[in-house]
């Protein structure tokens, strides 16, 4: 009797150890897949923000954070972003950065961006690592546009509540009225 029992004990006690490790293994095997799907190429797990209202600096951190994490944003609407302070001295500063180059040729750099989209790139840009792979990775994971181009007339626009502008727009000096002072003409 003694012997059967023993048998039937550690039969038991697998089947106690067995049912805790299948919902585990499970659950382990969907954890790698939620960040490997908003990089999925079927367009599944991409953010589309709305730039409209937000402050720059904030809205580039955090979009900088998701495409390091993994995620493919794409950035609408990126003129009607907004620089706080001055204007003036916005514009002031902006144009001082302008007069930085190459005494030998203008070509060897720096090249500054004028445009909105091109500006709010390289905010991103810089808050990544653009040496190591996964900045350079990131950085291919982002897209920035003018406006709301065609193919995406139908997406539901989202917006970063940390980044979004506390005063009145007009306190703001938009991306727009920045670009076009430094000599963008679009």
């Amino acid at each position: 009797m003694s012997s059967s029992k023993r048998k039937k004990a550690p039969a038991k006690a697998a089947k106690k150890i067995a049912e805790p490790e299948e919902p585990a293994t499970a659950m382990a095997s969907e954890k790698p897949t939620a960040p490997v799907k908003p990089t999925a190429p079927g367009g599944s797990g991409v953010v589309y923000v709305d730039a409209t209202g937000h402050i720059a600096g904030r809205l580039c951190s955090m979009v900088a954070s998701e495409v390091l994490r993994g995620r493919r944003i794409v950035v609408l609407n990126a003129e009607k972003a907004v620089l706080s302070g001055k204007r003036d001295t916005i514009i002031a500063e902006w144009k001082q950065r302008l007069e930085l180059g190459s005494k030998v040729n203008p070509i060897y750099g720096p090249l500054h961006p004028r445009r909105p989209d091109n500006i709010l790139w390289r905010m991103v840009r810089g808050m990544v690592p653009k040496t190591k792979a996964k900045g350079t990775l990131g950085l291919k994971r982002l897209r920035v546009y003018i406006g709301v181009p065609q193919k995406y007339s139908g997406v539901t626009l989202s917006k970063f509540d940390e980044a979004l502008a506390t005063r009145p727009l007009p306190m703001y000096t938009t991306i727009q009225e920045l670009s076009h002072n430094i000599g963008w003409n679009g």
